[in-house]
This record gives structure tokens, sequence and C-alpha cells, in this order.
């Protein structure tokens, strides 16, 4: 008889649930979009509450659900799916919600600058960090 390893496909030790995927992906895609939570109830009738416990994965939204947020957010559905998905991407980096909202600015505001202008931006921001902490 066969061994159960071989038979079945290796899992991750640790999966992480879909709901935390789909709540993180639309938790970036809000803030990369600078909206609140309030926004979001504004253009869904979602309840601000609901919208958190979905975002922090408590709650698992319906797909009727994930269309609405994903009209109010102006993006398609499939959005929320993509293997590149921002939230996604910033889940794993732990960072807060000031410090996304604040590192989307900075992409914002520096997506027309050449190279150089970035280099010459990051130096800055090193320096500055550097006196900072003297």
């Amino acid at each position: 008889m066969a061994d159960m390893q071989t038979i079945l496909p290796s899992l991750p030790s640790d999966p992480e649930p879909a709901s935390m995927n789909i709540g993180a992906t639309i938790r970036g895609f809000r803030l990369q979009k600078g909206m609140s939570q309030g926004d979001i109830e504004k253009r869904t009738g979602l309840l601000r509450c609901y919208l958190s416990r979905v975002e922090n994965g408590h709650t698992v939204p319906s797909l009727e659900t994930l269309q609405k947020i994903a009209q109010a957010l102006d993006l398609p559905l499939s959005q929320f799916f993509a293997e590149d998905s921002v939230g996604r991407e910033m889940s794993t980096l732990n960072l807060s919600e000031d410090e996304i909202r604040f590192l989307t600015q900075i992409q914002r505001y520096s997506a027309n600058l050449s190279d150089s202008d970035r280099k010459l931006l990051l130096a800055m921001v090193r320096k500055f960090a550097q006196t900072a902490l003297s």
C-alpha cells in the first residue's frame, strides 16, 4: 500500500485562510486609493464594522458583497484574486495602516520622477533618518 505522503500533495505547514487573503487585499486596495472604511460604507451600504471584520479576516464575504466592494473601489472583481494583488504584498510586510498610507503617498508623488531624482530623494531620506537617530 502506498504511503499517504506520496498520495496526498504536500500542504503548507501554516496555510493562511482565504478570508485573511481577501481581507488584506481589500484593505490594500482601499488604502492605495486613499479611501476609508467609511467611504466604502457610503458607496456600498455595508457597515463599517462589517468591513473591518472582513479586512481583518474575521468574516468571509459573499461573492455579492465582494462585487459591491469591488465596484466601490472601481476595480474588477477579479482583481481581488490576482496573484500580484497589492493587499497580499502589503500583508506580507506586516505594515500598519499608517505605514501603508505613507508608502502609497510616496509612490504616488514619486511616480513621475526620473531615476536620478528618485535616487536623490532616497539619499535625502537616508540622511534625514540618520540625523533623526543622532
